[in-house]
């Protein structure tokens, strides 16, 4: 997408949002209008706090510190319209019910302090929550797999702006520590100009596997040049499979891991997923398909035992995640297919946006794939 046109479609939304928490939640708080003059001129400070957010990741350079400060009011305002919205039901079926006006008072009373004490400590909390990576730890079964593997699972890292090379070296820390066979990263590395990044990428050299560093295209390396983002990645060592498969493992006893690019292509308009082209080849063998979004699913009909993929963060802000639903078959975790396909999703390793997660958790995935 130009980033002309997502600055001017993420700022209306957001200005939406503003709109309807003023009227629909602080004009019905019992404050004074002073006070409520005080909740407006902060969704203006929200406002202007995304308007530098979007100028940051995409016309100016910002120190870090800013970028963090823009980076929070997209999150907070969220989660305000959450509330917001919630508020509004709960205010509207209050005023149905058969109360004496005391008692009614009393009850938007506690209303009004419940949700403002509630937007507030959710907030606090979903930033603490994306301070912490957590090890996953997932068996899989493949049948025909014939011995046990173990891979590292690293997806929508999207590294630039809070994600930095800070970021990226702990993160590899605790990979290595795994000591995996294998590490893939399934899309949504980069989210900058790639000459902005150029220090966390090299501190993914310093990943260690026995059979190294596999990765995939996600919708993000499309919004900041591709083929340039493909072309530093096998330069720094890192095997990215394009719409081909190679084998992993010692001989008779390994697998196919295949990979293709992502579905976002077909809107680019160039580098398309191509399953047969991926397949092409592959030894009769358990087949595993590195593919970004668990949409691409729908496009798998048969030769493959398992995809790995990433995209939808879990949700990362809990409400998004009902939307994350309507787009996607698979939001997180291991999931049954089919008979002879399953699926793990996972939640991400970074965070987009604001430096927020509520119940989807930031995620470094160990896999063991072991024989059915």
């Amino acid at each position: 997408m130009n980033p002309s046109l997502f600055f001017v479609a993420f700022l209306g939304v957001f200005i939406l949002l503003n709109m309807y928490i003023s009227k629909r939640f602080i004009e019905h708080l019992t404050l004074s209008n002073k006070s409520k003059l005080y909740f407006r001129i902060f969704l203006i400070v929200n406002l202007l706090g995304i308007v530098g957010y979007v100028l940051g990741r995409y016309y100016v350079d910002i120190p870090n510190w800013l970028y963090f400060l823009f980076s929070i009011p997209i999150g907070v305002l969220f989660l305000l319209f959450c509330t917001a919205i919630i508020y509004d039901i709960s205010r509207l079926s209050l005023n149905t019910l058969p109360l004496s006006q005391t008692r009614r008072n009393f009850f938007k009373r506690t209303l009004d302090i419940s949700s403002l004490t509630i937007a507030s400590g959710i907030s606090a909390k979903a930033m603490l929550e994306a301070r912490f990576i957590e090890i996953e730890n997932v068996d899989i079964f493949i049948n025909k797999l014939k011995k046990e593997y173990t891979l590292v699972q690293l997806s929508d890292v999207h590294i630039g702006g809070l994600i930095d090379k800070e970021f990226i070296e702990e993160m590899v820390e605790r990979v290595n520590k795994l000591q995996a066979d294998l590490v893939v990263i399934t899309g949504d590395l980069v989210d900058m100009d790639i000459t902005k990044i150029k220090e966390p990428l090299f501190a993914l050299t310093q990943l260690q596997s026995k059979y190294g560093t596999y990765f995939i295209p996600g919708n993000h390396e499309y919004f900041h040049n591709l083929p340039e983002i493909i072309n530093e990645l096998k330069r720094l060592g890192i095997i990215v499979l394009e719409n081909n498969n190679l084998y992993i493992g010692d001989k008779d006893e390994g697998f196919n891991l295949a990979g293709v690019y992502d579905i976002f292509g077909y809107r680019a308009g160039h580098h398309f997923p191509e399953l047969k082209d991926a397949l092409k080849g592959v030894k009769n063998a358990p087949t595993i398909l590195l593919a970004h979004q668990p949409k691409y699913i729908e496009e798998v009909d048969r030769g493959v035992d398992l995809i790995l993929s990433g995209h939808t963060h879990g949700g990362q802000l809990y409400p998004f995640k009902f939307l994350v639903g309507l787009q996607q078959p698979y939001i997180s975790g291991l999931h049954q297919h089919n008979e002879d396909l399953q699926i793990y999703v996972s939640k991400g390793t970074g965070f987009w946006g604001p430096p927020m997660r509520l119940g989807a958790s930031s995620e470094i995935t160990f896999i063991r794939l072991l024989p059915a």
